[in-house]
């Protein structure tokens, strides 16, 4: 059997996914399992590490301008393919981002999904990218991989049908909104967004998690559900009536439940997933109970797209101290959701 294909981007070439990838192909847990990595680096960004990576990562690399189906046929199973989205020779401050740098995060995110759209890869794993250096510099509307990618998939065309969602080990979290402000989270808490990331979610854990147990409890916005009103009436005019809309069409949703204490009672196993309302009201969550441990899962996509759950660490970038348990777990992940046994 073939090994599955996994297309790992760089990140931001001046923070640690660079160095993290090098320490992936290598990785002894990873001894036997049916997949194969190609990254997606620039090769200057993979040289400024030379220094604090082992010698015998270098002699696996096979550096490449063009990949397909033929290109592996001659191929070791040692050997780790590098594609360079930038192919140009140029020098890199650790930590301190410019516009090439954004400009090669970029470059490799959009090859990394051109590998996985021809089929060449079976899902794209993300290190982690600077979202203000890229708007600054490359893309001003960019505001994170998850956005970006589902307009590219052309997703926006149709209401709310990918969803940012986060695998922890005792915990499975959703978020309704993500990289926006507080003020404008709360503007978005209304009852046929709610609907539809229910909708969302249920269908595309049916897909890929099929023999998975679905039931979805919604956080609610305001302490203790808005007290009746007291504490505000967001909980009952929109989030209670999307709820009880989702339930009539068969999805087995719950809530809303005040947020203080739902998370660790789905940790405990009352729920199995979390729709969180806001960015921080579930990554505050996650992080807490596993931080390093949990796998970004974007839903909706063509294609499976998985990251980790930290961010660039510019201060230990090139220092070789940066820790790829989190990749790796990611990586296991992602196997997992590919069936990869």
């Amino acid at each position: 059997m073939n090994p599955h294909r996994l297309a790992l981007t760089q990140g931001d070439p001046v923070g640690i996914g660079p160095e993290i990838l090098l320490r992936l192909v290598d990785d002894p847990r990873f001894e036997g399992r049916p997949w194969m990595p190609i990254l997606v680096a620039e090769r200057a960004a993979l040289e400024a590490h030379r220094q604090v990576v082992p010698a015998s990562t270098w002699d696996r690399l096979v550096f490449l301008d063009r990949v397909d189906e033929t290109t592996f046929g001659g191929l070791d199973r040692e050997s780790v393919v590098v594609v360079d989205p930038v192919a140009r020779p140029r020098s890199l401050r650790f930590g301190e981002p410019t516009a090439a740098d954004a400009e090669g995060a970029l470059a490799a995110l959009d090859r990394g999904v051109a590998l996985v759209e021809s089929g060449v890869a079976s899902a794209l794993v993300t290190a982690p990218i600077n979202k203000e250096v890229i708007a600054r510099h490359a893309d001003p509307s960019f505001v994170g991989h998850t956005d970006y990618l589902a307009l590219q998939a052309g997703l926006e065309e149709y209401g709310r049908n990918y969803l940012m969602t986060f695998l922890a080990p005792d915990l499975r979290v959703a978020l309704l909104t993500v990289h926006c402000s507080l003020a404008e989270a709360v503007g978005r808490v209304r009852r046929q967004s709610i609907v539809e990331a229910l909708r969302c979610l249920d269908r595309h854990l049916a897909l890929r998690l099929p023999d998975d147990r679905r039931r979805i409890v919604v956080a609610a916005l305001n302490p203790h559900v808005g007290e009746g009103g007291l504490l505000g009436n967001e909980d009952d005019r929109e989030v209670r009536p999307a709820v009880e809309q989702a339930r009539r069409e068969g999805i087995d949703v719950h809530g809303p439940e005040s947020a203080d204490s739902l998370f660790a009672r789905t940790r405990q196993g009352e729920f199995d997933w979390v729709l969180a309302l806001y960015h921080d009201q579930g990554l505050i969550a996650v992080k807490t109970a596993a931080f390093g441990q949990a796998t970004n899962w974007t839903l909706g996509l063509p294609y499976l797209r998985t990251s980790v759950d930290h961010g660039t660490a510019y201060g230990i970038a090139g220092q070789g101290v940066a820790d790829v348990g989190p990749m790796r777990a990611v990586v296991s992940r992602t196997l997992d959701l590919l069936g990869v046994t």
